[in-house]
């Protein structure tokens, strides 16, 4: 079976005790522990319960150099709370860093921790945290994550001043989609917090402890769809303003003015762009629309996915310029190097007498006239050429602006070369057993953005879908019948090989099998062109993926960073 994976560390931070929670610790980036000293008060309620019925059990007493399975090695203690521990460890037998759970077997949670950690590991969604173990052994329960060192905490990020539209834009957009997913799972947060958000160096944000923090902490939530989406809009409105969206402080973030009630970003701070203060209001306010355009509330992570897409794209600021420094003449430039330096004393510098003009010697004379030799040569060679060309067009009745072949093929077309729009796109999955391979991000492998990517399950033993299926891929639609010339695919993560097949011409509809589409280009690298060997018509064309590379996680996967298609 495919194996699931994500790009993210999972640290279990001691924040206050429901999604939108003020009783935040100084949240911990990756690989570093910081504990809380003092809880602040409650920032929102969002409908999310905490089970604090439990008896108090003692966390259990590990030290540095335990192991686990023979494999994991605890190495720091992260956090110490409610009868868990949390443990920066090494994979001895992968030879990795990874993060570590651990509580008591007998421990009221432990059931729902180990349920919630394997429905987590089933989501195959790389913008979550990927649980790599969830076990039950020698009286401990104990869940395995990732650990990525290299990735910067939102909360990190918020410290540093608001972020720009575009960044700000890009988190909404990604954090939607990716709870959107998760909820069509049955998966909630229900921690979303800053210390929850990572962003890693190439500008994807992840997603840690889905579904697992929660279960940590006994949170539960009657309306597990609103808390999450609310506590994404308060996430949209520290960026934008780097502010808290309640009274209370929280995150190293100031609250908003007691008694003022909830006020849109672009009030709180000037230059907020319009567009993302309306959606973190309609993400935020639970009985109605914001005041100016009276939009109706997101009420689910999919719905504010669908608010951010209706917005017009929001592109990244230009890079801003730098005018060159001042050009300074050299002492070569300035004529005087290689002179002997001005002695000082009584006596004055002989004046230097200056050189010939260069053409007023005789060397130069011969020079001009070598020269003039030259171009009176250039000139009666090139008016021969023009009046030869001239009698042999006379003589030649075909247009010269027209290329003919020896195999008798049309002309060429005048719009060769220019790109052809993709109008909508669909993964193909026809060989898998549900017929489907990560829908959410499609839009992704298409939308002019090279920093975003669909992919493909992870798959285990080697490159060729783990030998489940000869394939996977990405139908694209066209609008029309267009002619299809060259198809440039970039992928991530390695070497890929990918076919392209085309549809027929006549094709009334989108292909449902393999074998409606007819293979007419192939190849390999991670730059790919495909083009046919003449033109192709068509509506719909497949980019059918044939042999993936082995991605960082350890398995293999597939990811198409952005196709473009010219006639």
């Amino acid at each position: 079976m495919a194996e699931r994976s994500t790009a993210a560390v999972d640290v279990a931070d001691n924040s206050g005790d429901d999604p939108l929670a003020a009783k935040a610790d100084k949240a911990t980036t990756d690989g570093a522990a910081e504990s809380q000293d003092t809880a602040e008060k409650t920032a929102s309620d969002t409908g999310s319960e905490r089970q604090d019925t439990e008896p108090a059990i003692a966390t259990p007493e590990l030290h540095s150099g335990h192991k686990l399975a023979r494999r994991y090695r605890l190495e720091e203690c992260v956090t110490r709370l409610d009868g868990f521990s949390s443990w920066r460890a090494v994979d001895e037998k992968l030879r990795r860093a990874v993060g570590v759970h651990l509580l008591p077997a007998d421990h009221p949670r432990a059931r729902s921790v180990l349920a919630a950690a394997r429905s987590s590991a089933l989501l195959g969604d790389p913008r979550f945290v990927q649980v790599l173990d969830a076990v039950e052994e020698n009286d401990l329960v104990y869940v395995v994550h990732e650990w990525l060192p290299d990735a910067t905490e939102l909360t990190a990020l918020l410290a540093m001043g608001p972020m720009e539209p575009h960044d700000a834009y890009q988190l909404v957009d990604q954090l939607s989609q990716a709870m959107a997913a998760a909820h069509r799972e049955g998966l909630a947060h229900l921690r979303l917090t800053p210390g929850a958000v990572l962003r890693s160096s190439t500008g994807q944000y992840r997603i840690r402890g889905l579904a697992v923090n929660a279960a940590l902490r006994g949170i539960t939530a009657d309306g597990p769809q609103r808390a999450d989406t609310e506590a994404i809009g308060a996430l949209l409105y520290a960026a934008l303003t780097q502010r808290w969206p309640y009274e209370s402080d929280a995150y190293g973030l100031s609250g908003l003015p007691k008694g003022v009630g909830l006020i849109a970003p672009d009030q709180v701070r000037a230059g907020v762009h319009r567009g993302l203060s309306e959606l973190a209001m309609r993400a935020l306010v639970n009985d109605g629309a914001t005041a100016s355009r009276q939009e109706p509330p997101c009420t689910t992570p999919d719905e504010l996915a669908k608010a951010v897409a209706a917005m017009p794209r929001i592109r990244p600021p230009e890079p801003a310029f730098t005018s060159p420094p001042e050009y300074q003449r050299t002492t070569y430039q300035q004529g005087t190097y290689g002179r002997p330096a001005t002695r000082p004393g009584p006596t004055a510098t002989q004046p230097v007498a200056p050189p010939p003009a260069p053409l007023q010697s005789r060397t130069g004379k011969v020079l001009k006239w070598a020269v003039a030799a030259l171009l009176i040569a250039a000139l009666g060679l090139g008016s021969w050429q023009v009046a030869d060309e001239l009698i042999d067009r006379d003589k030649d009745p075909v247009d010269p602006g027209t290329t003919q072949t020896n195999t008798g093929e049309d002309k060429t077309d005048d719009k060769a070369g220019k790109p052809v729009s993709i109008t909508g796109a669909r993964d193909f999955d026809p060989l898998g057993n549900d017929g489907s391979e990560k829908p959410a991000g499609i839009k992704n492998s298409y939308d002019g953005d090279p920093s975003t990517y669909w992919n493909t399950d992870g798959y285990l033993g080697s490159g060729d879908f783990g030998n489940l299926k000869s394939g996977v891929g990405i139908i694209l639609d066209l609008g029309k019948v267009q002619q299809v010339g060259t198809v440039d695919v970039t992928f991530l993560g390695g070497d890929t090989s990918v076919e392209l097949r085309a549809a027929a011409e006549d094709a009334s509809s989108e292909p449902t099998t393999l074998d409606d589409f007819t293979k007419v280009a192939k190849g390999s690298g991670s730059n790919v062109s495909l083009k046919p060997g003449k033109p192709v018509q068509a509506r719909y064309v497949l980019v059918w993926l044939t042999k993936v590379p082995l991605s960082d996680e350890g398995n293999y996967r597939g990811k198409v960073s952005e196709i473009k298609i010219t006639s």
